[in-house]
């Protein structure tokens, strides 16, 4: 009985390693390679659809560069989360203390909603300021009034980062003032836009208010998109010496919703112009192609000591990729996840990835999960499978000793 248990783990392993193989190599082969991608200035940049997560066009995406006053997106992500979960009101007040005001407000001659000295200010007049004119004494004002004091705020401003899983991202002020030790990626912000938009569709709003009034002064929003008829609704722009000339843009046409990112710019010129470029070739050149259906299976994990011997896995809602309109480029998948995975496995855990590339470019990465709980197996199939992971244990770290003194890699 143990011999025939072996043979049909084994199989059942062999079985599941091809289905892998027909993912990765079968079932995306089609058309699709864009129309020929702009040419843009920018060292770094991103273009990703909203709906599918797809990236349509990259460049150094993942290069740290220093954020300028678009880190204030993050505040603002900390600043919406309070509101959404009941910790913080519209209606609540902050009163302008003297850090704030000579940081950020009208003496420190940067970007300012001119918040006067020991004021109470709303936090939806806070939000405007920061948002709109992006005034740096409107963020230290929120900064102070949640956490006490700017630092304390950054802890926060990071935990949410790790949260939202911007791996590539730092926080050390709630404005994007100089720092050496504050970074960020076009792609960490093109994630933390997407966040913002999924979550706070409403707070998302006050991005396409054209101008904000405070102390009878009257400031245009910074965002140069919203004047080109792109279909541009929302988020910040910033600059600094160190960083160049930075921005991050969403814009919706015909119900599709593109975001893009822009850093390092050489001038306002160049950062606009390479955005709408890119927002114009992106809703031109692609169009959604469904691949899963909410709830179809899309690959297997292999399970260890379970019920059964793997363990069917599905995305949490539908997979959708923005293909080009034309061209013959292959579109590959593959399905990534650490193994083994142990019984027992509730439904819905998070165990695997789906990835996608267009030629070298990873396109699309979406999280997969199991589509139903399995429960630990009878004895005699954990001591099975536990004597299989034992044997290819260590024949993993038999190959990766040989691998370490060869001069030629392995594989």
């Amino acid at each position: 009985m143990m011999a025939r248990a072996i043979r049909l783990r084994r199989q059942a392993i062999q079985a599941c390693g091809l289905a892998l193989v027909w993912l990765a190599c079968g079932f995306l082969v089609h058309p699709a390679a864009a129309q020929q991608a702009p040419t843009i200035a920018a060292p770094q940049a991103i273009l990703v659809d909203f709906d599918s997560g797809t990236v349509l066009f990259e460049r150094a995406a993942d290069t740290p560069n220093f954020p300028a006053s678009v880190a204030k997106m993050m505040t603002m992500a900390v600043v919406f989360r309070e509101i959404a979960e009941g910790r913080l009101t519209p209606d609540s007040e902050f009163k302008v203390s003297e850090y704030a005001w000579r940081r950020g407000g009208a003496p420190s001659g940067g970007a300012t909603m001119f918040a006067s000295l020991n004021s109470t200010i709303k936090v939806s007049d806070l939000l405007r300021g920061a948002i709109i004119p992006s005034g740096n004494d409107a963020t230290i004002v929120l900064a102070e009034g949640i956490a006490g004091n700017e630092l304390a705020f950054t802890v926060k401003m990071n935990e949410e980062a790790k949260r939202l899983g911007l791996t590539d991202s730092h926080f050390t002020n709630s404005n994007g003032l100089s720092d050496p030790d504050q970074k960020t990626t076009a792609r960490d912000l093109s994630r933390l836009a997407a966040h913002i938009i999924r979550s706070y569709p409403d707070l998302y709003k006050i991005y396409s208010e054209p101008d904000f009034l405070w102390n009878k002064i009257r400031q245009n929003n910074r965002n140069p998109l919203l004047g080109m008829s792109l279909g541009a609704d929302g988020f910040m722009t910033g600059y600094l010496k160190e960083s160049g000339f930075n921005l991050v843009g969403s814009a919706v046409q015909n119900d599709q919703r593109l975001i893009v990112v822009i850093l390092g710019a050489k001038s306002e010129k160049e950062r606009a112009e390479d955005a709408r470029k890119l927002l114009e070739w992106g809703f031109r050149s692609f169009e959604s192609r469904l691949l899963f259906d909410a709830g179809q299976t899309v690959g297997e994990a292999v399970l260890y000591g379970g019920e059964q011997g793997n363990v069917p896995l599905t995305a949490a809602g539908p997979i959708r990729l923005l293909e080009p309109r034309n061209g013959t480029e292959r579109v590959a998948a593959r399905i990534r996840y650490e193994g083994p995975v142990h019984a027992p496995v509730e439904k819905g855990a998070k165990l695997a990835r789906l990835e996608i590339t267009r030629g070298e470019q990873l396109v699309l990465e979406i999280p997969l999960i199991a589509a139903q709980s399995v429960p630990e197996g009878p004895l005699w199939r954990r001591a099975v499978d536990g004597a299989y992971e034992l044997v290819v244990g260590l024949l993993r770290e038999g190959y990766a000793k040989l691998a370490a003194k060869l001069p030629v890699k392995l594989g």
